[in-house]
């Protein structure tokens, strides 16, 4: 699959938020003023509740946004295409889920699909699913991390475009699980700027389960 990035300017990003919006902000602050520079600008901000501060960060920063909360929808396929319909509005080169808590369904992988980005607290393809951090100490690995990926119609299973590691220490108990995930989450930001702005700035294409970085024909 080559990559959908237009030439025309700095890649056009929707995010996608549930919660604090703290992977939003970080892609915030890399932007600042010089989205020519990073490679890409953030058009609007969609989440799945109100009143969450992911929006009111949004809003601080001028940004449009827009809510599709499940509940108000007959069915989940309802809700899927309402998504996708809301966030095709802003034509993204790249939607970036940055905290969003619910899984997409077959409308938005059929319009966003190779340029839908997630991120996972473990190193997939181990450790898939809700509990990551939790799965990954009950394992007793040594170290674990975060994975940037792309969102295909498998739970944690798109390619793989970057993964940053972290070391599991003595300290870290099931009972202490909050402060190894604060401190993937560390690395799972700065990852997630890293990403986002090659990918933009770069292009990629995907191959199978490989992610080329780098412009098509180079």
């Amino acid at each position: 699959m080559a990559s959908p990035l237009s030439s025309a300017g700095p890649a056009r990003l929707v995010v996608l938020v549930s919660g604090s919006g703290t992977n939003l902000q970080a892609l915030l602050d890399a932007i600042g003023d010089d989205p020519e520079g990073y490679g890409a600008r953030i058009v609007a901000v969609g989440a799945d509740r109100d009143n969450i501060t992911g929006l009111e960060r949004a809003e601080r920063a001028g940004l449009p946004t827009f809510v599709c909360r499940v509940k108000d929808y007959g069915a989940r396929a309802e809700w899927d295409a309402a998504l996708a319909a809301a966030t095709a509005e802003y034509r993204p080169d790249l939607v970036v889920s940055a905290g969003f808590m619910k899984i997409v369904g077959k409308e938005f992988l059929a319009g966003f699909g190779g340029r839908f980005i997630n991120t996972h607290p473990a190193l997939l393809p181990s450790f898939p699913g809700a509990h990551g951090v939790r799965d990954a100490l009950a394992y007793g690995v040594k170290v674990t991390g975060c994975t940037v990926h792309f969102v295909d119609d498998g739970v944690d299973t798109g390619p793989i475009i970057a993964q940053g590691v972290v070391e599991v220490t003595e300290e870290d108990t099931p009972e202490g699980e909050a402060a190894l995930h604060e401190r993937i989450k560390e690395v799972e930001r700065k990852l997630l700027v890293e990403a986002v702005g090659r990918l933009a700035r770069d292009g990629y294409r995907i191959e199978g389960r490989k992610v080329h970085l780098g412009h098509v024909g180079e």
